[in-house]
């Protein structure tokens, strides 16, 4: 899903979508809706060069850099539905956006509004897993310099 806000932006929609909601079942279940909605990822993306280590399920991420635009296009996916909304967060701030803007923005949000609190300690090591993986796609793709589009 392209951006359409700025990273800020994104995390201040985020908090107010988390602030609707009083109880953990309430935000444990908007969490589990967000990832029923992740667009759906090729079979062929299931390889173990793109699984992320350190997360208690398994999560394939992958990041793409768009030549015409210079920013990361990221594909993820996991087999276990928390997991799935939390990558689904991840990508509402993250995807389409370019690697400087990802490294300059690290997701407070996700502290912000209690998430790590009611995760246990293996999916905030996962979560933690998965930024990882975000801001080190970023870095090795910012090396990269955007082609200019083929003239016509």
């Amino acid at each position: 899903m392209p951006a359409t806000a700025t990273i800020a932006e994104a995390a201040e929609q985020i908090a107010a979508d988390f602030a609707l909601f009083d109880e953990y079942r309430d935000k444990i279940e908007y969490i589990l809706d967000r990832g029923r909605h992740l667009p759906p990822f090729p079979e062929s993306e299931r390889v173990d060069t793109n699984l992320v280590p350190g997360c208690q399920s398994r999560v394939w991420l992958v990041a793409r850099r768009d030549p015409a635009t210079g920013r990361i296009r990221f594909a993820a996916d996991s087999e276990a539905f928390i997991v799935k909304g939390l990558i689904a967060l991840l990508l509402q701030l993250y995807d389409d956006r370019t690697p400087e803007e990802i490294l300059a923005n690290p997701p407070k949000v996700l502290d912000e509004v209690g998430l790590t609190l009611f995760l246990t300690p293996g999916r905030s090591n996962g979560l933690a897993s998965m930024i990882a993986r975000i801001q080190a796609a970023a870095r090795a793709l910012a090396q990269q310099q955007p082609r200019a589009p083929a003239p016509a």
